[in-house]
């Protein structure tokens, strides 16, 4: 197998991403915000939403500067008994670094899909084919950062630290990026539920004015959570998640044997998976007929193709165990499934929601019930998928070991790039996810302007989309 300098492969990937997210920034940027009234508006929501990822991030710094210390002082040994002060010193930086990391791509999500929502609405007004690539390439700004950013991290973690260094290493970063995650998170979703909640008792219950009605000033607080929440905060989890899976394979492959190899593989594949991530992205087109959630659709097909194909020539010019590359396709087929599941449940054209849609004509209990019903039943196949994932993977790495020790070992590595197939083509998912707040916020300012109905219906149209895709 070939060891030496194949790992470069991940940070050049994460820069290409990193530079085609600053190339869909600027195509974004360059677009028309419309009229003064949607500027306003526009302007209402990102000063909203700036306000509290500083009120946020803030006092985030706070907590993770005090972590920082903590660990510095006690870890990997308490600081009045160490004999390698840099050691505790390598692990508090790491951690601020993967919290920074995490930080920093959610807000670049954050600041462009602030930007996309009133080009969106303004693009609207000449038809769905001239709005939808600017909502879309808002949001690859958000998965393309997520993954560029991510993955540059942690080769710089681990070219600085180098094989011995890299358990403990990896481990801080990913911690960092947790730690930022889990309140960026849980504070953008509060602030998002709250405020969506407020916005409709105050104006559909008490008022019975239309949602987004200009009349209603919880309307902007809404608009303002789906940035902080779902295109912040969501992000600042995938990141997590992204992170947690490349770093599990690496700290197993430190157990497989003193070469680098195996430590390498997720780095490989993590690479290969931005640039089909890249590729896929690029090749995202609504078509003539108009289908935004087919093109979404069609963008993630396209893109786990491209990638099984790239990690299958990897494995065999580098000459990994085809197992392992059987182990990340698996892994790749269960994100595959529980996507396809998402879309059946969830698109207004299919079953569960025409018929979730017709009990709510009996009243509101029946709509509760139903929808609940719906939502038990579609995770029956992913939990299937990812159950038949971890037992498939499990059995064809098992082999690769010539003793019981080592087949534990390599089976549970098979179940770890399992994982990190289900998570390799994130940074398309991360858009499609991005995608959704900046449409949903572009048909509330289609409203709150007083645009045509036409351009409302289009708006609305990319807004179910964002929500299946």
């Amino acid at each position: 197998m070939i060891e030496t300098g194949v790992w470069v492969i991940a940070p050049l990937s994460a820069l290409i991403s990193i530079l085609v997210g600053l190339y869909f920034y600027n195509y974004v940027n360059k677009q028309d915000s419309g009229t003064e009234r949607m500027k306003e508006i526009s302007g209402a929501i990102k000063e909203g939403a700036a306000v509290f990822i500083k009120r946020e991030y803030t006092t985030l710094a706070i907590f993770v500067v005090v972590v920082a210390i903590l660990i510095a002082v006690f870890l990997p040994q308490p600081l009045w008994e160490s004999h390698d002060l840099l050691l505790n010193l390598q692990l508090p930086i790491a951690y601020m670094f993967g919290s920074f990391c995490s930080a920093l791509a959610g807000y670049l999500g954050m600041n462009v899909a602030t930007k996309a929502n009133a080009k969106v609405a303004n693009a609207a007004q000449s038809g769905l084919n001239k709005a939808f690539p600017i909502g879309f390439r808002g949001g690859a700004v958000m998965g393309l950062s997520v993954v560029g950013v991510g993955l540059l991290g942690i080769s710089m973690v681990y070219a600085l630290t180098g094989m011995e260094g890299t358990l403990p290493a990896v481990l801080a970063y990913s911690f960092g990026a947790s730690s930022l995650s889990l309140f960026a998170k849980a504070g953008g979703g509060i602030f998002t539920k709250t405020a969506d909640i407020s916005a409709d008792l105050v104006g559909k219950v008490e008022l019975g004015i239309p949602e987004d009605d200009p009349r209603n000033p919880a309307v902007i607080a809404d608009n303002v959570g789906d940035n902080v929440g779902d295109v912040a905060g969501m992000g600042a989890d995938l990141f997590d998640s992204y992170i947690a899976s490349i770093v599990a394979v690496m700290i197993l492959g430190v157990g497989l044997g003193v070469t680098a190899t195996y430590v390498q593989i997720p780095l490989v594949f993590a690479g290969l998976g931005i640039l089909a991530a890249v590729l896929g992205a690029l090749t995202v087109r609504v078509g003539p007929k108009g289908n935004p959630g087919a093109a979404l659709n069609n963008g993630t097909y396209v893109t786990c193709i491209i990638f099984g194909v790239l990690t299958a020539v990897a494995t065999w010019y580098l000459g990994y165990q085809w197992a392992l590359w059987g182990a990340t396709i698996v892994g790749l087929a269960a994100g595959i499934i529980i996507g396809i599941t998402s879309d059946y449940f969830t698109s207004e054209d299919k079953a569960p929601v025409l018929k979730t849609a017709a009990a709510s004509e009996t009243g509101p209990a029946l709509n509760i019930l139903t929808g609940f019903s719906y939502g038990l039943r579609s995770i029956i196949f992913p939990l299937i998928g990812i159950a038949v994932a971890a037992a498939v993977s499990y059995k064809i790495c098992y082999p690769l070991g010539t003793n019981e020790a080592e087949h534990m070992k390599y089976a549970v590595y098979g179940i770890a790039l399992a994982a990190l197939g289900m998570l390799s083509i994130v940074g398309l998912t991360v858009s499609n996810d991005a995608y959704g707040p900046i449409v949903d916020n572009s048909k509330g300012i289609a409203e709150q302007s007083g645009l045509s109905e036409e351009v409302i219906a289009i708006t609305d149209e990319l807004d179910s989309a964002g929500n299946t895709a």
